[in-house]
């Protein structure tokens, strides 16, 4: 399966059958390549990957400056050291997931909610891992 596949069918599919979707989403190695995305996900800055990969490191990196996608910022919210970083702006939020060589990254508004939004980018995350990847 390609990685676009995962986008398209697993992060981008009708969450729980009710037609939602989550506004954008990505699978970007730990390097900052690339590797699938929504057509639009935001262009993030090189430095954002370097800042997220940095939290994964030393959980509570982004906490004092927030978590940056695109310049967009998003207040850090309770994830899992080493694992998931969550991030809240308004009615919506950004749930990230650290695989062994990529970041699965998920976008949602209203009326998406954060659950819905974890559950997808976890469940796809938590495979890639058992795939070794």
């Amino acid at each position: 399966m390609s990685w676009q596949t995962y986008v398209d069918e697993h992060l981008m599919c009708d969450i729980d059958g009710q037609g939602q979707h989550l506004s954008s989403s990505a699978i970007v190695g730990h390097d900052g390549s690339v590797w699938a995305q929504s057509a639009n996900f935001p262009q993030f800055k090189p430095q954002e990957i370097n800042d997220i990969m940095k939290d994964f490191d030393e959980p509570g990196h982004l906490a004092p400056t927030g978590l940056h996608i695109a310049g967009t910022k998003y207040m850090v919210i309770q994830g899992e050291p080493g694992a998931v970083i969550r991030g809240k702006k308004g009615s919506g939020g950004i749930t990230i997931k650290k695989t062994g060589q990529a970041l699965v990254f998920g976008i949602y508004e209203e009326p998406v909610t954060p659950g819905q939004c974890n559950m997808v980018v976890e469940r796809l995350g938590d495979y890639l891992v058992e795939q070794g990847l």
